[in-house]
């Protein structure tokens, strides 16, 4: 018994990549479940339209930053600039403050503040907007005392009127089927091809491979290619389903979206090449797999509101090719959105294609050696 536990505890230090996910795995676990998720998001992105520069609505806007559910980012926007920051997902909150709002409060006749929010996560914006109503009448509470203390009455409270858009009935499945696509894209795209090479390994096939006049790039794109219809037909699948069980409204371009998911099944396709020239078998593959993985789905924002996460976080998150496909087909199923307000995700995800595939290709030159 003791020449066997020796035994394996040599194997595991040999085994370097599952001695390391042994460790590494649980700390990352115990990282972002303990930092980086957040049910209660706060500091969401919020453009404010002030038509009305008083002090009552300056005191709006300060109990409004200090509750730490908003962050102002952008003031006066103009229409057209409010429908652009909502649709690319810049802001979550767009807060107008009408003209004369003012003067219709001190006059009693309850004037109107509008608050227009990105419903796509309603999970994301749902305790900022049930603390809106609050955070005004407290903050009103404390002005109306002297001269104007005829107006510290619920009576002639301001109106909160909030505009959901893209998904005004808060439907879930309309945010989180459309994200099961690039989850799912991403799990079998990287599996799948990063064992393809591990295969040729443990079957004695890797020779015959070497042995072929071809370059790094060719077996890449050879080994690569057929998984792209497999991932076609997955979307394919999801959407089907989505449309007809779930009714996934998908009102952008459907080429827009074949796009993003073809460039996104690449990057994929890249990623899990280059984990086959590090793994040296096929668990070791799928524990590469499973590592990549895991921060995908927690940072990206396909389970908890990416805004409501640090910085630090986020920054992690950007790197991700899941984080800008969630973007990507958000905004053509749910928002209409252009390949104009899309390009800097499809920008990110070609740059993670390219990364990855030249890894893959200086990796696999040095198997050659």
């Amino acid at each position: 018994m003791w020449a066997i536990l020796l035994k394996e505890l040599i194997q595991m230090r040999r085994d370097r990549v599952t001695f390391a996910m042994i460790l590494i795995i649980p700390i990352m676990q115990l990282i972002l479940f303990g930092y980086a998720i957040n049910n209660d998001p706060k500091h969401l992105p919020t453009a404010v339209q002030i038509e009305d520069n008083s002090p009552i609505s300056r005191t709006i806007l300060s109990a409004l930053h200090n509750s730490d559910y908003f962050r102002f980012i952008t003031t006066r926007p103009d229409s057209t600039q409010s429908d652009a920051l909502l649709r690319t997902g810049e802001a979550s909150f767009i807060l107008t403050i009408p003209a004369g709002f003012t003067q219709q409060l001190i006059r009693g006749e309850r004037p109107q503040i509008l608050l227009e929010a990105d419903a796509t996560d309603p999970v994301a914006t749902a305790n900022a907007i049930a603390k809106f109503q609050q955070i005004i009448d407290h903050a009103l509470m404390q002005t109306f005392s002297g001269p104007l203390a005829y107006l510290n009455t619920a009576a002639n409270a301001p109106e909160v009127v909030i505009l959901a858009h893209y998904n005004p009935e808060g439907v879930t499945a309309f945010n989180i089927v459309p994200g099961l696509v690039g989850v799912i894209l991403t799990m079998t795209m990287v599996m799948i091809t990063s064992m393809a090479m591990t295969r040729e390994v443990e079957r004695g096939t890797l020779e015959n491979l070497l042995a072929m006049p071809v370059r790094p790039y060719q077996v890449m794109i050879g080994k690569i290619a057929p998984y792209i219809l497999v991932g076609a037909v997955q979307t394919v699948i999801i959407l089907i389903t989505a449309h007809y069980l779930f009714a996934v409204p998908f009102l952008g371009s459907l080429w827009l979206l074949s796009a993003g998911v073809v460039l996104f099944i690449l990057a994929n396709l890249a990623l899990g090449f280059t984990f086959s020239t590090l793994a040296q078998s096929q668990m070791q593959a799928m524990q590469l797999t499973i590592f990549f993985f895991l921060p995908s789905i927690l940072l990206s924002g396909f389970m908890f509101p990416f805004h409501g996460m640090p910085d630090w976080a986020q920054l992690i998150g950007e790197s991700l090719p899941l984080t800008h496909f969630l973007r990507i087909i958000r905004g053509v199923m749910l928002k209409d959105s252009s390949l104009e307000d899309l390009l800097p995700e499809f920008i990110a995800i070609a740059l993670f294609m390219l990364l990855a595939g030249l890894v893959a290709i200086k990796r696999y030159r040095q198997t050659l050696d």
